[in-house]
């Protein structure tokens, strides 16, 4: 094991929320190879699991979302857990303290923390945050998770760019957004092509900057998000504030017209961090399952799933509440994002302030409504669990893959369970070297796909 520290960590004998118990950073870049494991790996599963999250590395951030962006990787083949890896993402503010906003406020895209999701797309690994360019990193042996440097798609994207962009399974199309604070337009969407090249940029016209998240995308449709978190430049911490007067509202643009018109329909006021899927039902209706919070008004109200049916002849919502059981980080089998999918899973866990919860994962059949839940035990606490597929078939059998925070060892551990019966316990349970901070996004990535 090698092990590497940077300097300037700074104590505190009374840390944020934020900055406390597994929310705390972790100061130590570690390399560890042929790593235990109880019970066994699939044999299948050859690739990296990679998740990034916020791990200052001066421990101090006004927020959560804040701190610089740090990945965590464990490295499967062919049954043996060969390695595990931490590396923070060295942008430019990382490495020379380069701020996301210069003296006269003018934003620098090419700083940021990078520290919020790790997606791959036409041979790229990109780490990535939604106030800046996204950030290459090489996965390739022998430069396992060094940070190549900003991607600004060959000096076409500027903007920034979202921490969610969708894979289109059918085309192989990125799509994303950028959203801005400053001046209009607030939003832009963006799609690059199966290699990499960005091909459309186009504004969006909407009223004000809002925390704009994440968004959807079905076969013949994208559909942003306005909701009602909005910017406020004289709050502390995150400049966004609950502001249900500002109403909420879904866009929907035709993949096959991006330029065209983006037509908005009406919600119940509420907030969305995550999208779950979509998928087009007939020629007038669209399917949207969320996440969703009644607000975010500091009350602590937790998130649920709920279904949003778009109705594009009577331009109405219906909007449905599928579950009472709190679950944030939802995810499917991304061979169908933007398709039918009949499964889909959240996380129960941790949030900064509101103390230990049971932690599980919630495995939802959206055409029956029925949730299989898996308890982790007391005081073991999952992250978001990315799907890896068994084989070719979309939607077919796989696994759930998952960073779990046991609070009673101080200990992380990469657990895999089946996909079809998470309610078996682990197949697998591999253990770290050092607890994995609570985090944010990460997928699967498979050596045999692109």
């Amino acid at each position: 094991m090698t092990t590497t520290s940077p300097a300037g960590v700074s104590e505190s004998s009374a840390p944020a929320p934020h900055l406390a118990g597994n929310f705390a950073p972790v100061m130590d870049e570690l390399t560890a190879y042929d790593l235990p494991v109880t019970g066994t790996i699939p044999p299948e599963l050859t690739g990296w699991y990679l998740r990034n999250g916020p791990n200052p590395r001066d421990a101090a951030s006004a927020h959560w979302f804040f701190g610089d962006g740090m990945v965590h990787g464990v490295r499967l083949e062919g049954g043996r857990a060969v390695s595990y890896r931490n590396r923070w993402v060295s942008t430019s503010t990382f490495t020379d303290g380069i701020r996301v906003r210069d003296a006269q406020g003018r934003p620098n895209l090419a700083a940021g923390v990078a520290n919020t999701h790790v997606v791959r797309h036409a041979g790229r690994t990109l780490a990535l945050v939604e106030s800046s360019f996204p950030y290459e990193i090489d996965c390739r042996p022998g430069h396992e998770l060094e940070t190549v440097g900003p991607h600004d798609f060959g000096g076409r994207l500027t903007t920034a760019m979202t921490a969610h962009p969708k894979t289109c399974p059918t085309t192989g199309e990125l799509h994303f957004f950028g959203y801005g604070r400053a001046t209009p337009p607030y939003l832009t969407y963006h799609r690059a092509d199966a290699q990499g090249e960005l091909v459309v940029s186009r504004p969006v016209d909407v009223p004000a900057s809002t925390m704009m998240h994440d968004f959807h995308l079905t076969a013949r449709h994208v559909v942003f998000m306005d909701l009602p978190v909005v910017l406020d430049r004289n709050r502390p911490g995150l400049p966004y504030s609950w502001d249900p007067e500002y109403g909420a509202r879904l866009g929907v643009l035709r993949r096959d017209d991006p330029y065209g018109e983006v037509r908005w329909l009406s919600i119940d006021p509420c907030y969305v961090f995550h999208s779950l899927n979509a998928h087009d039902d007939g020629e007038q209706r669209i399917v949207l399952y969320v996440s969703r919070y009644a607000s975010l008004d500091g009350r602590g109200t937790p998130p649920c799933l709920w279904r949003w049916t778009i109705d594009l002849a009577s331009g109405t919502v219906a909007e449905e509440q599928l579950d009472d059981q709190p679950g944030e980080f939802p995810r499917v089998d991304d061979r169908l994002a933007g398709l039918p999918a009949r499964f889909g899973h959240v996380s129960a866990g941790e949030s900064p302030g509101t103390g230990l919860v049971p932690g599980a994962l919630i495995r939802y059949d959206l055409e029956t409504g029925a949730a299989v839940r898996h308890d982790f035990g007391p005081g073991r606490t999952p992250g978001e669990a990315a799907f890896a597929p068994a084989d070719d078939r979309p939607g077919g059998p796989g696994w759930l893959i998952t960073y779990v925070y046991d609070v009673t060892t101080d200990t992380s551990d990469l657990v895999i369970l089946d996909a079809e019966d998470i309610s078996a316990g682990p197949v697998a349970t591999i253990h770290l070297p050092q607890r994995v901070p609570y985090g944010f996004h990460g997928n699967w990535l498979p050596d045999t796909a692109g």
